[in-house]
């Protein structure tokens, strides 16, 4: 099990205005390491699979990032109006991690800067923050006040962390600042959830490329080089006796066009799904590839042969909150499936439904 806490964030008026999320190494409330990076990525792993809007009930979460999370841009897994970006004082505000930023606002998300030290290396990155964090427990009265004279007439937010007394709080106001965060107003409160491993984020990721409808084979590819073993299996599956090649391929681009967008959809489908169901009962990986297949076959003898891909995809995904353990409406937040699909997944009457309703009572032989 892993654990996760999150503490509300107020406004002014003492009204919830968002949570940060934190996570815990038990059930006792705290998180028991020196390493803050590890704590963000366990964090993440957890957010993802409980479902950002069952944690929040519908406000925004500020999610600490980690530097190797914000490069290789695992944070658009997680819906750009409901996360704030927060950049852990650890990381070194260098050109990648400042031109990742710039990516991530482009994007619609926004970003706060934690622990924030007024120093000229964070000026890129003040100049598009949304947020600036004040530890009061770690900063003094003159770098409170300073902080906020600065920069809360720049359009950033000021937010005060870690106020515990009633005393703090009303400095806090008159200093300006316009959001509350601590002890004071509320201790973190504990959540639990079956963890998934870190790996399987970057599978979580492809799935989402390729789900996609603006498909990007450049997109694709680069997530591809990113992860040896999918590389390995994507070369293996071409260079087999499947398509009989004569000569074989090197490349990765040269692998993709080859393949084509519907049949590498689906391939990308197959092998991350078997990747997520890693650790479950073998029939977790039997039954979505029976399942996508039969509905992918039925096509053409429904009049649906132009979605057969679609129809495969179907039964790929219709057994994933089995395998992620959590709902398959959480799971599909976070998958930009065609609206038909995610429909039929959630036992609306749409034709593809009926497909899908039939896969199931062949296989329960109905």
């Amino acid at each position: 099990m892993k654990f996760l806490a999150r503490q509300p964030i107020l406004d002014r008026n003492r009204k919830l205005y968002a949570y940060e999320l934190l996570f815990r190494s038990g059930i006792q409330n705290s998180y028991e390491s020196t390493n803050p990076e590890q704590a963000s990525l366990s964090m993440f792993d957890t957010s993802f699979l409980i479902g950002l809007k069952r944690l929040t009930a519908g406000q925004r979460a500020f999610v600490n990032c980690p530097r190797d999370f914000l490069l290789e841009d695992y944070v658009s897994l997680l819906p750009n109006d409901l996360v704030v970006v927060e950049l852990l004082e650890t990381i070194v505000p260098d050109a990648e991690v400042i031109d990742a930023c710039h990516r991530l606002k482009q994007k619609g998300y926004l970003l706060a800067l934690d622990d924030f030290v007024d120093t000229a290396d964070w000026a890129p990155l003040v100049e598009i923050a949304d947020f600036i964090k004040a530890d009061f427990r770690l900063t003094s009265r003159l770098e409170q006040r300073s902080l906020a004279a600065r920069y809360s007439g720049r359009g950033i937010r000021m937010l005060a962390e870690k106020v515990e007394t009633p005393e703090e709080y009303s400095e806090a106001m008159k200093m300006g600042y316009s959001l509350f965060q601590g002890y004071f107003f509320c201790r973190p409160e504990m959540l639990q959830q079956r963890s998934i491993p870190s790996f399987k984020l970057a599978y979580l990721l492809l799935l989402r490329a390729a789900t996609a409808p603006d498909f990007d084979i450049d997109e694709l590819a680069s997530r591809i080089k990113r992860e040896p073993s999918l590389t390995f299996k994507l070369l293996r599956y071409l260079n087999s006796v499947v398509f009989d090649l004569r000569a074989e391929i090197h490349s990765i681009h040269q692998a993709l066009y080859l393949l084509g967008e519907r049949e590498l959809r689906k391939w990308i489908a197959v092998v991350s799904v078997s990747v997520l169901a890693d650790g479950k009962p073998d029939e977790l990986m039997t039954v979505p590839l029976i399942r996508g297949r039969f509905c992918e076959l039925l096509a053409p003898d429904i009049g649906m042969n132009d979605q057969s891909s679609d129809l495969f995809l179907l039964g790929l995904l219709s057994v994933m909150d089995a395998i992620l353990d959590q709902p398959l409406d959480v799971i599909l937040e976070e998958l930009p499936v065609r609206a038909e699909i995610k429909e039929a997944l959630l036992q609306k009457p749409v034709p593809y439904r009926n497909v899908l309703d039939l896969a199931t009572a062949m296989e329960r032989a109905d």
